[in-house]
């Protein structure tokens, strides 16, 4: 895979936005939205950080962080269809969780569509484990989420669990 992991930058919004419109067309997340969140990006006292997947100039995957007094919570992670399966969204889970270890994260959280079982089992395998629901959290069609935890991301081996 030659796809390359960077840092999000204001100029990666246009391809994020179509990426995101596209996966998530009845819940997508505005762009004023990824403003802010790339506001508490890129500086001394940042609690947020984004990351892009680029291939061949193409934005092809996203993801998120916010850390807050030693939490961490997974904002987003979003993967192109046509990148389902090749172990993009492990690259940047792992990215994620190396970023929350640099961060002091001593746990991180994230919620996950609970009709969503291929993310669960990606969760999964990093040692994220259910510790209950969010009623109603996905809007519009009321749609529960699963609030899953990870407790000390900096024990979790990513090397055997990121391919490619």
């Amino acid at each position: 895979m030659t796809t390359a992991l960077r840092e999000m930058r204001w100029w990666d919004l246009e391809p994020v936005m179509a990426l995101e419109e596209a996966l998530f067309p009845d819940d997508a997340w505005s762009r004023g939205m990824f403003w802010s969140e790339l506001a508490g990006a890129r500086h001394r006292e940042a609690t947020r950080y984004y990351v892009v997947a680029e291939d061949g100039g193409r934005i092809v995957g996203y993801a998120g962080l916010a850390a807050v007094a030693g939490t961490g919570d997974v904002q987003t992670i979003a993967v192109a269809t046509d990148y389902w399966g090749t172990g993009l969204g492990a690259r940047l889970l792992g990215d994620l969780l190396r970023q929350a270890t640099a961060m002091e994260c001593r746990e991180v959280l994230l919620e996950v569509r609970v009709d969503n079982t291929r993310a669960q089992r990606l969760y999964e395998r990093f040692g994220f484990e259910p510790i209950g629901f969010r009623r109603g959290y996905y809007q519009p069609g009321n749609v529960d989420a699963l609030v899953m935890r990870l407790t000390d991301p900096s024990s979790v081996p990513l090397q055997g669990l990121i391919h490619g």
